[in-house]
Order: C-alpha cells, then sequence, then structure tokens
C-alpha cells in the first residue's frame, strides 16, 4: 500500500477490503464490510501516531532521568526529588516547544479518520 493511498481521505480502506467478515452496519448502508485487515490497519494507524506523538516527551524524560541518575552517583547525593523535579521541568519545556506540532499532528490523524469513515460504512 502507497504512502499516497493511506494520506487520501479513505482510499486505504478500499485497497483492504475484499472477501473480509461482514458485520451489521449502523448506518442506512445496511452492511458494512469491516474486513480483519482494515481493523489492524486502523489500530496501527493509531498506535503509529501515538508512538509519534508520545516520543518527545518520553524521550526527554529518559534523557533526564538518565542524567539526573549519573549526578546522583557522581555526587552521591539520593534526594528523591531530585528526580521528580526536572522530569517536570523537561517535560513542560518539551509540550512547551513542541505542543503545537503534537496537536496538529493529532489534528491530521482525527481529521484523515473522520474523513474516512463513509468510505468504512460502505
Amino acid at each position: 500500500m502507497s504512502r499516497d493511498s493511506r494520506t487520501n481521505g479513505g482510499a486505504f480502506a478500499a485497497e483492504l477490503r475484499g472477501g473480509g467478515v461482514r458485520t451489521a452496519g449502523r448506518g442506512s448502508h445496511g452492511d458494512s464490510a469491516v474486513t480483519p485487515d482494515l481493523a489492524l490497519e486502523l489500530g496501527r494507524q493509531m498506535l503509529w501516531t501515538a508512538m509519534i506523538i508520545g516520543a518527545p516527551i518520553i524521550g526527554a524524560s529518559m534523557l533526564t532521568g538518565l542524567l539526573v541518575s549519573i549526578f546522583q552517583v557522581v555526587t552521591q547525593v539520593q534526594e528523591m526529588s531530585l528526580t521528580f523535579v526536572p522530569k517536570l521541568v523537561t517535560i513542560f519545556f518539551v509540550i512547551l516547544v513542541f505542543g503545537s506540532w503534537m496537536l496538529a499532528r493529532l489534528m491530521a490523524y482525527s481529521a484523515h479518520l473522520l474523513q474516512s469513515i463513509p468510505s468504512l460504512i460502505q
């Protein structure tokens, strides 16, 4: 499946159709062909989007935790708040810097999913 077909409003649903399990539809179109392949593709896209959106926060907090741990080992300071506060500050700044990109990515995924609904229920 090409990248263009995944970003084209729901054409990926048409590519994945074919002889799948038919389930009762809720719309006026009668039955809806939701194949296991289509459900897996939608789940894969959702998980990939969540991973991409969460990666800056998780990566920055992991790096901060590693640096704080190295600092604690070197200085032998074992204060619990020393690990929590820098991670909290780091996460705040990551959201401040990458927040608009994360929101735009989430909105693009949501718009794509909502635009593909008519092709999913046919």
